[in-house]
């Protein structure tokens, strides 16, 4: 038999009452009118199990224990595979103290009450196994969401993980071939700087070179003094272009010496610094370059120009260039049985008044370094090859230039694929007279 009291709602507590008497069953359905309580009654174990498999969420189970066929420690025990999640409590009498242990170790009971029992104590008992229930229900409930959420956030990171590395793959392909393009602007705005410092010095074949050489032991001096890489760059492009305004001045002017010049023909001649700063004003990165240019022909004692600077007010690069400048210029001059020491005793000399006294020995050190380095090897042979048999590894035992002195290679260049490619280019545009000198081993 099985009866049910009050509606059906979801948020009521099931309660399952089983006893074998009718009236103990309407008692207690009596006891829990008032109750916002769901109650389903059976008169045996076996009713019990059937309404257990067919109504979900029963949160507890009161039997009693003395029922024929099945007593109460059985169907509780059977219950607890049917409705696990229940909360169980045995009505026995007095002398069935081995019953209730029973029900406790086989059924899994949360109490038991003696018969007769309190009604107060009852409700109450009942009452607390089904909060007892919920709570235990609803943190079986929520640990399956937090299970669920987990699992949700692991599949998310890895999603993420996945996402973040593809990204990750994405902008490092992005920097390397931005990285790529940066490296070949650079090095194509150096060839620039390099051609052109090659025009300049078609205006004067007898220096040819020079800007190459004065830039090549400026960056020297540079790297040895410990400037940064940018500074070192920024000397560099001042070096090769430091005579960039001498462009505009008339050629039979740049084959006098100043002290040769008239009055109007000096005045031309001293602006060329100031041309030489204006000509790349224009490029932002070439702002302090064009600083460097500009000063390059200040003395240290304030008696240079364009502005009259001396000693910290000039500008280090061109502190640096003016010596490098002066020695190369020299070096050109020198007999071959001063050379080299010559040149050193005017710089000592003119020290603290064109020169900055700090820096003349490792200028000069550099100096002689570099130009011992590119003198002619004595213990070397040279032959002349067309651009086409040249081979990666040879070295360039003089200058080599275009038809029409445009300065391609130094002496003492190393060939590479790419100066390969550059002179055979250039043999096809502009075809020099002769073909490549380069250095062989006697």
């Amino acid at each position: 038999m099985t009866e049910i009291s009050g509606p059906v709602s979801s948020k009521k507590g099931k309660i399952l009452f089983v006893d074998d008497e009718e009236n103990i069953l309407r008692s207690l359905r009596r006891l829990f009118l008032d109750e916002e309580v769901e109650v389903f009654t059976a008169s045996s174990g076996a009713q019990g199990l059937e309404i257990l498999a067919r109504e979900e969420g029963v949160g507890v189970i009161v039997s009693d224990q003395r029922m024929p066929e099945m007593t109460g420690v059985d169907f509780l025990e059977k219950s607890k595979a049917v409705s696990p999640s229940s909360m169980r409590i045995l009505l026995t009498g007095y002398a069935d103290v081995n019953a209730a242990i029973d029900a406790i170790n086989r059924g899994g009971a949360f109490r038991y009450l003696n018969k007769p029992w309190n009604d107060e104590e009852l409700v109450q008992t009942v009452k607390s196994a089904l909060h007892t229930n919920h709570l235990l229900t609803e943190n079986k409930r929520l640990a399956a969401i937090v299970k669920q959420q987990n699992a949700e956030l692991q599949k998310w990171n890895t999603e993420l993980e996945g996402i973040v590395q593809e990204q990750t793959m994405e902008l490092q392909k992005s920097y390397d071939s931005l990285r790529a393009v940066n490296s070949k602007l650079r090095g194509n705005f150096k060839n620039t700087i390099v051609a052109f410092s090659g025009l300049i010095e078609l205006r004067d074949k007898r220096m040819r070179t020079h800007s190459r050489n004065v830039a090549e032991v400026s960056v020297n001096v540079a790297k040895q003094l410990g400037l940064q890489s940018e500074e070192r760059e920024t000397i560099m492009v001042a070096a090769l272009l430091h005579d960039l305004g001498k462009i505009g001045i008339p050629d039979f002017m740049l084959a006098r010496e100043t002290e040769q010049m008239n009055f109007a023909e000096r005045e031309e001649y001293l602006l060329h610094p100031v041309r030489g700063q204006a000509a790349i004003a224009r490029i932002d990165e070439l702002q302090e370059a064009g600083r460097i240019i500009r000063a390059h022909h200040e003395n240290y004692d304030g008696s240079g120009f364009p502005d009259g600077l001396k000693r910290a007010a000039i500008p280090l690069g061109a502190r640096i260039i003016i010596l490098a400048d002066y020695i190369d210029k020299k070096i050109r001059k020198a007999s071959a049985a001063t050379g080299f020491e010559a040149v050193r005793n005017e710089v000592f000399l003119m020290k603290r008044t064109f020169f900055d006294p700090n820096l003349i020995p490792v200028v000069l050190e550099q100096a002689e370094a570099f130009y011992k380095k590119n003198r002619h090897r004595t213990d070397s042979a040279e032959i002349e090859l067309l651009p086409n048999d040249l081979e990666e590894g040879m070295e360039a035992s003089r200058d080599v230039f275009s038809g029409t002195g445009i300065l391609l290679l130094t002496k003492g260049s190393v060939l590479t694929k790419p100066s390969i490619m550059l002179l055979k280019r250039y043999y096809d545009l502009d075809p020099a007279n002769q073909g490549v000198f380069v250095s062989v081993k006697g």
